[in-house]
């Protein structure tokens, strides 16, 4: 179990994480997801043994690993642009972290062999220089060149954002496949909140070098606890003005001044306006027109004005509109999945 106690990592004036305090179990996928610099490279680093703490303490299992050098961390780390020699072959690339250990040749080929199997690597592919791979290639020799020493730890910095959006979805799903059949403690760096909700146990949400939530993906997106968390993951309806012109309806709300609230996009239903849609005891019904929508195959999202706010919803099966595109339709809002913020 890795685990961080109140750590702090300044460069001079600036802190770039605070007081950080939390626990990654033995076996988990743990993802440090948030937006450009806000700290999780930095905590990431600070695992591995390439940045020293301010102050705090970080240790694996009962061992305080804090002033540990890297290379007696066992734990392995991927980076963004990977970091493989180029003028070696696939095989060298992998086997290189077990000849600096001086295994023994026969049992590098197998280790190599079984590994490569393991990422999907061809056998002809062991014998081509690095530089002839595709970046899906690359990545899985990466992954390979870290997994084959068994470290304990398994860190990744980004490792899918050089890839295209097709090559992204396909590895991220081997990626997972990986390590639940390693079983090995992943720790993830992200700013992609699609791969933190796929592929995570659990999700620590950065801002600003703290941690906002930390909580499993389903936590973070139907329970964010901050305004942050909510707009940060997931698409969202900024619903406050609507809420606040019609206090005596958003009854089950706390109207609290200054109070924001937020509607994920999926959670309005929206039907053409004259059809009836029996309303349940929490929800509620407004007259609005459709503004624009977008079709992406399996949905289409629709932008409705309703009164003097624009809010988004999707369904599955695009409505049967007439000729005018300012239709009028009614969205219904559940009162239990509103997000309401200090």
């Amino acid at each position: 179990m890795i685990t961080f106690q109140d750590v702090t990592i300044k460069y001079d004036d600036f802190t770039a994480v605070k007081n950080l305090n939390f626990e990654v179990k033995d076996g988990e996928f743990f993802t440090f997801l948030g937006p450009s610099g806000c700290g999780k490279t930095t905590t990431l680093r600070s695992l591995v043994g390439l940045i020293q703490p301010t102050s705090g303490e970080i240790y694996l299992d009962d061992k305080d690993i804090t002033n540990l050098p890297t290379e007696k961390r066992d734990i392995k780390m991927v980076f963004q642009s990977y970091a493989l020699f180029p003028t070696m072959t696939v095989y060298e690339n992998i086997a290189f972290g077990l000849k600096v250990k001086k295994v023994e040749k026969a049992m590098i080929k197998q280790k190599v062999a079984d590994i490569a199997k393991k990422v999907d690597l061809a056998a002809e592919q062991l014998a081509k220089k690095v530089s002839e791979l595709s970046g899906g290639q690359q990545q899985r020799v990466a992954i390979a060149r870290a997994l084959v020493n068994q470290p304990n730890i398994l860190v990744l910095d980004e490792p899918l954002s050089n890839l295209d959006a097709k090559l992204r979805v396909q590895l991220r799903n081997e990626l997972k496949s990986l390590q639940k059949n390693f079983g090995i403690t992943t720790v993830y760096v992200t700013h992609d909140q699609e791969e933190a909700l796929t592929l995570s146990d659990r999700i620590a949400v950065f801002n600003k070098g703290e941690i906002e939530q930390i909580g499993t993906p389903e936590e973070i997106y139907e329970q964010s606890n901050s305004e942050f968390v909510c707009n940060f993951i997931g698409e969202n309806n900024n619903i406050t003005k609507l809420v606040t012109n019609h206090p005596e309806r958003f009854d089950r709300l706390n109207l609290e001044e200054n109070n924001a609230f937020y509607s994920r996009i999926e959670k309005l239903k929206i039907s053409l306006f004259g059809q009836t849609y029996p309303l349940v005891e929490d929800e509620l019904s407004f007259t609005g027109k459709i503004i624009d929508s977008e079709y992406y195959g399996i949905y289409t999202k629709y932008s409705i004005k309703v009164e003097d706010t624009v809010v988004r919803a999707v369904l599955k099966e695009k409505l049967s509109l007439g000729t005018d595109q300012n239709e009028k339709v009614q969205v219904i809002l559940s009162q239990q999945h509103i997000l309401q913020y200090k």
